[in-house]
């Protein structure tokens, strides 16, 4: 069995629908370079219909696969149901050589959940047993999973976990929330420690891992294989960059070390996703809904942060956002 491409204590920037596409993956990659590994953003498999390979490479990004160093720290995540075409996809998916295959059973959409998916399959272990056997006996590459705590609850939690492991999954990230919980409150990183201390195979923590600090106490606190960030990447995408300068010296770094890098930062990745997003001709209208998207966590340490964010969010076209987004950088 392929090992897993990424090393203990590793960083892992989340798939995030909308947002981990290839062109942001190049921009995050190419600006900040110190996170260890990408996925992209889920693949819904499809139910009914022809498998195109040519929409799996433009799902993960064309720019992307071309890029030999991003492509060999990069998963491809799917997101599938009992009645999706599995087989059809991960064979595909197999034939084209990718690499590492990760499976969403974390995604707590209403509309993915509705159509059984996601982590809809987190309370139904029959089905998600023959999901995950189809995909393991077609895929040859490393395969791994995204769960949660449970759907409603925790009551099949340490069943879920015994399933993944005995049925060939290679790693478990775990969001430490149930489905119902959406993104309320704080992840409890205690059943973090249990699945390391129950599991066989490595165990990644997520869930509200937004700082320095954090890593440092996820890691002494939960003892994970590696970390996977979410939200905390979308606040701080150059969070890993941080971590391996300041590990050593958390306790002594001010908020206003924080605060000049942060200003600096944005400027580096505003203006690489931009260049990104022109390659692959995508509008200024465009551009600007994502950047008004990204916007939401990237400026709460900021002074008067809500005022920022409500003149970003105003803005009518892209040169006014980038005005606003600038005036700030540069008080």
């Amino acid at each position: 069995m392929t090992e897993l491409p990424f090393k203990r204590h590793s960083l892992l920037f989340a798939p995030m629908e909308g947002v981990t596409d290839g062109p942001y993956r190049e921009a995050v990659n190419k600006s900040f370079g110190e996170w260890d590994y990408f996925s992209t953003d889920f693949y819904r498999v499809p139910s009914v219909g022809r498998i195109n390979p040519k929409s799996i490479l433009k799902h993960y990004g064309i720019g992307a696969l071309e890029n030999k160093s991003l492509n060999k720290k990069t998963s491809i995540q799917i997101l599938t149901s009992a009645k999706a075409q599995t087989q059809e996809v991960v064979k595909t998916i197999d034939d084209l050589g990718f690499h590492h295959l990760d499976l969403n059973l974390g995604c707590p959409s209403k509309k993915v959940n509705a159509h059984k998916g996601g982590a809809y399959l987190l309370q139904d272990l029959p089905i998600l047993k023959d999901i995950i056997r189809t995909i393991r006996s077609n895929f040859n590459g490393v395969f791994t999973v995204k769960i949660r705590t449970g759907y409603k609850d925790d009551s099949l939690f340490l069943d879920l976990l015994k399933l993944l492991e005995d049925e060939g999954a290679q790693a478990i990230t775990l969001h430490a929330r149930t489905r119902d919980q959406l993104y309320k409150g704080r992840a409890d990183w205690s059943y973090i420690k249990k699945a390391v201390k129950f599991s066989n195979i490595p165990v990644i923590g997520n869930g509200d891992v937004w700082t320095l600090e954090d890593i440092r106490n996820i890691y002494e606190e939960c003892n994970p294989y590696a970390i996977m960030f979410g939200r905390g990447a979308l606040k701080t995408p150059w969070l890993a960059d941080q971590y391996s300068r300041y590990k050593d010296n958390i306790d002594f770094l001010s908020d206003k070390i924080l605060l000049d890098e942060r200003k600096e930062a944005l400027h580096i990745y505003f203006h690489e996703l931009e260049r990104e997003y022109r390659k692959i001709d995508l509008s200024d209208e465009h551009i600007l809904k994502r950047f008004k998207s990204y916007s939401r966590y990237l400026f709460d340490d900021f002074h008067d942060a809500e005022k920022i964010k409500s003149l970003l969010l105003r803005s009518r076209d892209l040169n006014e956002f980038k005005y606003h987004q600038l005036s700030q950088l540069e008080q």
